[in-house]
């Protein structure tokens, strides 16, 4: 069966991904998207210029939005990271203004193709975003996924595993909320090597507010170095797409559409060929869920606030 993905936005995270499934042989067909002509035909060039020396072989179309008709899947990177870096806030909401117009005309696109597939959303500040993509091209809120804390959740594992001296991967657990500031680690689904991270902590004098501002404020730590983050985040989106590709039936934790909060945020899912197959039902403590439903009013209030922007 022939795999097509398409990509919108070939900036520093959408050339990582791209790159990402051409190594991999994730897809049979790449769809790349970029208001960017130069831009993106340099980069399918550039791909084709691999081609020789790869395991796989993808065939690589541009700016062709009917080209999503058929395909399974399509990744949102577009943005401007430029807005992020000058603000001085630490504040993945500095790009909405401009994405969030950006969105409302590549989902009328996208509408228009006749895709019917999963949707995965990078796009800053994620959840919000992706709550416009939903409302935008009406596909249903199953099959628009933002990748959310998937990456945060990563950041508290690498956070965690360099204190312990540890594989990041003997990590479990959950960031949860907003794929932003409100975000926090819900230290009750920790567990390292099979242990409870709070009796790890009280036991080698590990500092979990430390841990939780590493996880949460990560990114903006690469950012300073090299004013975007592309791996992390690129591996976050194929590690979804592949999973919605395999229809794997994975845990993970992504953003996707809660009936109680009324938005979309970060919580735990199984993800398959459908998009969210099931949403998981934590046994929180009674703060993380006051945290909870302090991100999603959050959300709530940012998501209604553009939205009556682009009204008017």
């Amino acid at each position: 069966m022939t795999r097509k993905i398409g990509i919108i936005g070939m900036g520093n995270v959408g050339a990582a991904t791209a790159h990402h499934i051409i190594v991999t042989g994730l897809a049979d067909q790449l769809v790349l998207i970029d208001k960017n002509e130069a831009k993106v035909t340099a980069d399918a060039i550039d791909f084709s210029d691999a081609a020789a020396n790869l395991d796989h072989y993808t065939k690589i179309t541009v700016n062709d939005y009917p080209a999503l008709a058929d395909a399974d899947l399509i990744i949102s990177a577009l943005g401007n990271i430029k807005l992020s870096s000058a603000s001085t806030t630490k504040d993945r909401f500095a790009e909405l203004p401009f994405n969030s117009q950006e969105v409302q005309q590549v989902a009328t696109q996208i509408k228009a193709s006749g895709f019917n597939g999963v949707l995965i959303v990078i796009t800053n500040p994620c959840d919000v975003i992706t709550s416009l993509y939903q409302k935008y091209t009406g596909l249903p809120h199953h099959q628009v996924i933002g990748t959310g804390t998937l990456l945060d959740s990563a950041r508290m594992k690498r956070a965690v595993a360099k204190e312990l001296q540890l594989d990041p991967r003997s990590v479990s657990g959950y960031n949860l909320g907003e794929h932003g500031n409100s975000q926090f680690t819900a230290w009750s689904t920790v567990r390292v090597l099979g242990q409870p991270i709070t009796t790890i902590a009280a036991k080698k004098g590990l500092s979990l507010t430390d841990l939780d501002h590493a996880a949460r404020f990560g990114g903006f730590t690469v950012m300073e170095g090299k004013q975007y983050t592309n791996y992390g985040i690129s591996a976050a989106a194929v590690h979804l797409a592949r999973t919605v590709l395999n229809d794997a039936h994975t845990e993970l934790p992504v953003s996707n559409f809660s009936e109680k909060y009324a938005t979309y945020l970060s919580s735990p899912a199984i993800i398959g060929r459908k998009g969210i197959e099931e949403k998981i039902q934590l046994d929180l403590t009674d703060e993380e869920q006051e945290k909870l439903q302090l991100s999603a009013d959050y959300i709530l209030e940012k998501f209604a606030a553009i939205t009556a922007k682009q009204t008017n």
